[in-house]
């Protein structure tokens, strides 16, 4: 079985292009050959600057004989339809041909086309209808090959390509060469290719100035093996390596280490074919600038790895990586890197000193400035909500054990730097540089780290920040992001959520209940949904007050917490109806108190007792339902015991006293897994009742004393939770 080598060679592809270029080359052009019969043994794609490369393993020389049934319409019916399903089958014909192929169908005749495939009538379900058995004949590899790389070039999914020449065809940069052999033990053979003056061959070059010259390949390993020599890696994952391993080894050689960012590994290695790790010296002037500065600076404009001295946790060296190597051993290129670095960090160091002078004198100007700055066009400026989180923020803080005044303080200054110069060259530092410019300032460390954190989480994966301060404005901030884009009805629809919606309601969620905090929902909802609609001027519902419309607010956006809870539980193994049961109880906007009834309740149902208690619970709701539907009247008190006459009636009395003793107190002290407990405990008395006593007894008195007395178990079971939702 033959080996395929396919190589499409072009002008540079962009880094963060090549990987996904590589897997659609995959893709594409396995999909098209097992679509057309063939099948392979294992494959491979590759990706450099200039080129990607697909390597497929035992290859079938040819596709299988196939046959294939299809179904047409009736022979009498519609001649139209007739006639577009035989031309579907590729027989294309004047009209009269086909009046005359059709009445020869009516009479029973069989029509041979396309080699050995034919049509012929046959009775399906009562009717006569048209039925073609189509064989394809098999085709060789080199001809499957040919029309599906063909196809994968002119249809290739780049996110932006070029035109260049006179050719309709786009490629991501102009497309050189095209590489296309299959090989066996008998040698290898190309397969014919042409796309726009492009033909296939079995030539390739190396790297663009160390081994430019064209040279031939017979198959994967003697391409991958000769590129090497011609100072071409092939594998991404190898050039990678090869950096990582220098620029530690160069690093570690002064006592020095590489700040660890796979991202920029993987970027700057899909920059190079050929890498050459170089070391360079961060002039003494900068030296003192932040180190995130220094290697946001570095990564975002030079890719550049930042080199930190463990000892002071300072940036004091960078590498940079060549693809060229050079008589003077990189002296050249590493100078010219510094010269330009030099520039880079001469401006970081001037925006670093204007920025200090203002954080000193109070960050008044810039804290003015963002009253010039729109949030939305619906919500106001960044100082309208600014003010607004300040507020929220003072008022949260006591539910999260944070100082009151500290909280509106770092409220107020937490997005001071987005007016700074910092910030404004690099937005990705924000947060950061305000923490930076807060300690500067004078400002108390919880409030200076507050205005780093208040933005976190911002994924699942992000830490949560545990510092009271930082947690109040964290909440606050969040939730004005909620509370306002409900009241301009700007929510999330299916999968658009282009505010971040979600993520800033899992952000509350993961604040909450990571910090154990007890913070009522409704309440910062409503009171903040107040001093949003007054403050912005948001109108009304032309049916609704003031407060029916924050209310409704509220109530919408919680039900949007209760469902980002769900996402967030069920990952953590909480069926969903266990959730609903509990958010039907009180207290459903405090997530914490919410989450607790809901592990305790999920425990409880994982034990026989808790399982078995559910059945019992729902059998005595449905009989005690029906009962009341049927007699109009509630079944809610007045079980006595002194109406018992079965031993089991009695122990079940008992039962309930006793779990109702245990039950009030627990749920007082928010002692959920003991309440449960407690209402698991009379699932042995439940069953018992079930099986010796008979509830629709002909005695009236006992009947509805028997009744009071389901009553009972369904008000102590829902006490805990509403059991109405458990599935099951």
């Amino acid at each position: 079985m033959p080996d395929l080598l396919i190589e499409l060679f072009s002008e540079e592809i962009p880094a963060r292009m090549q990987t996904r270029a590589a897997d659609d080359l995959k893709k594409l052009v396995t999909d098209g050959l097992v679509e057309a019969g063939l099948t392979y043994a294992g494959a491979a794609a590759f990706s450099t600057p200039r080129r990607l490369a697909l390597s497929l393993d035992g290859l079938s020389a040819e596709s299988p004989k196939l046959k294939e049934e299809k179904k047409g319409p009736p022979i009498d019916g519609n001649p139209k339809a007739i006639m577009g399903y035989m031309r579907s089958l590729g027989m294309e014909a004047p009209d009269s041909w086909y009046a005359d192929k059709i009445d020869a169908l009516r009479t029973g005749e069989v029509i041979t086309f396309s080699e050995s495939s034919i049509l012929f009538v046959q009775e399906v379900k009562g009717k006569r209808v048209l039925m073609a058995t189509l064989e394809y004949l098999p085709r060789t590899a080199a001809d499957i090959i040919a029309e599906v790389l063909e196809k994968t070039i002119r249809n290739f999914p780049w996110p932006k390509s070029m035109r260049w020449g006179d050719g309709p065809l786009k490629w991501v940069r102009p497309l050189h060469s095209i590489i296309c052999i299959l090989s066996d033990d008998a040698g290898a053979q190309v397969v014919p290719v042409d796309i726009d003056g492009i033909a296939s061959g079995d030539r390739t070059r190396g790297h663009r100035f160390l081994a430019p010259d064209a040279f031939s390949v017979t198959g994967f390993d003697d391409y991958e093996a000769k590129l090497k020599r011609a100072n071409v890696i092939l594998r991404a994952d190898e050039r990678a390596e090869l950096i990582w391993h220098d620029a530690t080894n160069q690093a570690f050689a002064l006592g020095l280490e590489v700040v660890e960012d796979r991202g920029l590994l993987a970027e700057v290695a899909g920059l190079v074919e050929w890498p050459v790790v170089l070391l360079g010296q961060i002039a003494d002037d900068f030296l003192g600038l932040p180190p995130e500065l220094l290697q946001t600076s570095m990564k975002e404009h030079q890719k550049f790895f930042s080199v930190r001295n463990p000892k002071t946790s300072r940036i004091e060296r960078f590498v940079t990586v060549a693809n060229m190597e050079t008589a003077d051993h990189g002296a050249t290129i590493l100078a010219g890197n510094q010269k330009v670095l030099f520039a880079r960090l001469a401006d970081a160091k001037f925006f670093w000193e204007n920025d200090l002078r203002v954080a000193k004198a109070g960050m008044d100007p810039w804290l003015e400035s963002l009253s010039n700055v729109t949030f939305h066009n619906k919500l106001g400026s960044q100082k309208d909500r600014i003010d607004r989180i300040a507020a929220l923020a003072r008022e949260i803080a006591p539910a999260v054990g944070a100082d009151p005044d500290l909280a509106e303080q770092a409220a107020r200054v937490a997005k001071a730097d987005l007016s700074s110069e910092m910030v404004y060259e690099f937005p990705e530092l924000q947060g950061l540089m305000g923490r930076y410019y807060a300690t500067e300032a004078g400002l108390d460390a919880s409030v200076a780290a507050a205005c780093q954190e208040h933005y976190s989480p911002l994924g699942p994966s992000d830490d949560v920040p545990t510092a009271p301060v930082s947690v109040a404005v964290a909440l606050a901030d969040k939730i004005d992001t909620l509370t306002g884009f409900w009241a301009i009805d700007e929510k999330p629809t299916g999968s658009k959520d282009p505010f971040a919606l979600r993520r800033a309601a899992l952000g509350v969620i993961r604040l909450v209940l990571e910090n154990g905090n007890k913070v009522p929902l409704t309440a910062a909802i409503d009171g903040h949904g107040q001093q949003r609609f007054s403050v912005v001027g948001i109108p009304l519902h032309k049916d609704r007050s003031l407060t029916e419309t924050i209310s409704a607010n509220a109530f919408d956006l919680l039900s949007f917490f209760h469902d980002r809870l769900k996402v967030f539980l069920k990952d953590k193994g909480i069926r969903h109806d266990i959730i609903d049961a509990c958010i039907a109880m009180p207290g459903n906007d405090d997530l914490t108190l919410l989450v607790k009834r809901a592990e305790a309740l999920a425990a409880t149902l994982a034990t026989d007792d808790g399982e078995n208690l559910i059945q019992g619970f729902k059998r005595a709701n449905n009989i005690l339902t029906q009962a009341e539907e049927k007699d109009g009247v509630e079944y809610s008190y007045g079980a006595d015991i002194k109406f018992a006459e079965d031993d089991a009636e009695k122990a079940l009395f008992v039962a309930l006293d006793a779990a109702d003793a245990k039950i009030a107190p627990a749920m007082a002290a928010e002692d959920f897994s003991t309440a449960m407990a407690a209402m698991a405990a009379i699932r042995p008395a439940v069953d018992a009742f079930f099986t010796d006593v008979q509830v629709n007894a002909d005695s009236q008195v006992l009947r509805r004393n028997r009744l009071n007395l389901l009553s009972r178990i369904r008000n102590i079971c829902l006490s805990v939770a509403d059991l109405t939702k458990i599935e099951g």
